[in-house]
């Protein structure tokens, strides 16, 4: 699990089948002092989170077990809004 920004939005016309429905997010990992490292993907959210939200992300396996139904084909899913982070 990681932090991240969301810093954006992805709109796709054609996605996988189970996928249809899900909103995609750009994000940007952070780390504990919020500060960007790593590279900006596309994560589908779980969540309702919108732009400017910090997050808390999976990926691999995980990501594809966050959706409904289990197993859609995704790298990264949003899991959490972060509320505060100390």
């Amino acid at each position: 699990m990681y932090l991240a920004r969301v810093i954006g939005t992805v709109v796709a016309n054609t996605k996988a089948e189970n996928l249809k429905g899900v909103k995609l997010l750009l994000v940007e990992p952070c780390d504990k002092n919020r500060q960007a490292v790593g590279e900006v993907h596309v994560a589908a959210d779980a969540t309702q989170a919108g732009v400017g939200d910090l997050v808390s992300c999976v990926g691999s396996r995980e990501a594809a077990l966050a959706l409904s139904p289990s197993f859609v084909p995704v790298d990264a899913a949003v899991i959490g809004i972060v509320d505060q982070a100390d």
